[in-house]
């Protein structure tokens, strides 16, 4: 009974899908952790079975072997009897002849019953041996197995680390991306543009102002000489010389 529910279990492992169990578990790495803890485990019990098993069909064996050596054992016995018991009737010893006849009966008794035992263990032999040919088979598919899942369950653990060695480098490079206007270079990069833009708009206003002035004067030398001929004409000196005159006349009098 244990060797039949330890081989429906090493045919129920060996059968079983890994991809599509991977792709139902929600956490891949953990379930072939356990799987692989779960074969090990059915591996090494199996192996004892197996053991055990491969055992008791090698005692099998030895007594079979041991029946046909006593069959054949016992028919040399009753051969030598039987001729010995020939000679004796020859030499006209009949008492003799017959004892010998009797133990040649035995040895042929002997030799059926050894017969016998090993006919009879013989379909037992071969059922043990076919159960131990096929437990072996689903051991080595468990071993098999196994090996398989002890490589997925390394690729999955290799591809996870390059997947997170990936996704960290690809954030150190989008926090130090200066295109970024969201990361700290593009802020400080948008406050100098602000600052720069607020010094052209103090530069333009300073330069707006200056031309201001200018003007302001040249309005004020134009109100100044509108004072004056005004002036002129209230002190009725209404032939009084225009400035551009006046300089004139002054010019000839130097001269």
């Amino acid at each position: 009974m244990v060797k039949h529910s330890i081989f429906g279990r090493i045919a129920q492992l060996a059968k079983a899908n890994i991809n599509s169990l991977i792709d139902q578990a929600e956490d891949p790495q953990k379930m072939l952790d356990q799987m692989v803890r779960d074969y090990t485990n059915n591996i090494a019990e199996a192996e004892s079975a197996v053991a055990q098993t491969i055992g008791n069909l090698r005692m099998l064996q030895d007594d079979y072997n041991q029946d046909l050596e006593n069959a054949n054992s016992w028919g040399n016995k009753a051969l030598a009897a039987s001729r010995k018991a020939d000679e004796y009737r020859s030499a006209g010893q009949a008492a003799d002849a017959e004892k010998f006849d009797n133990l040649a009966k035995v040895a042929i008794q002997r030799q059926i019953s050894s017969e016998n035992e090993a006919k009879g263990a013989e379909p037992t032999i071969s059922s043990q041996t076919e159960i131990v040919e096929k437990l072996k088979q689903g051991l080595n598919q468990m071993k098999s197995k196994l090996n398989e899942l002890q490589n997925k369950r390394d690729e999955l653990i290799a591809r996870s680390k390059t997947v997170q060695a990936q996704s960290q480098v690809h954030d150190a490079i989008k926090s130090i991306d200066v295109l970024d206007p969201t990361s700290e270079v593009g802020r400080f990069e948008e406050k100098i543009r602000r600052e720069e833009a607020k010094v052209r708009g103090q530069a333009e206003l300073a330069a707006s102002s200056l031309d201001a002035q200018f003007e302001s004067l040249e309005d004020l030398g134009e109100q100044t000489e509108v004072e004056a001929r005004l002036a002129a004409l209230k002190a009725g000196s209404s032939t009084a010389p225009s400035s551009l005159e006046a300089g004139k006349e002054a010019t000839s009098e130097t001269y």
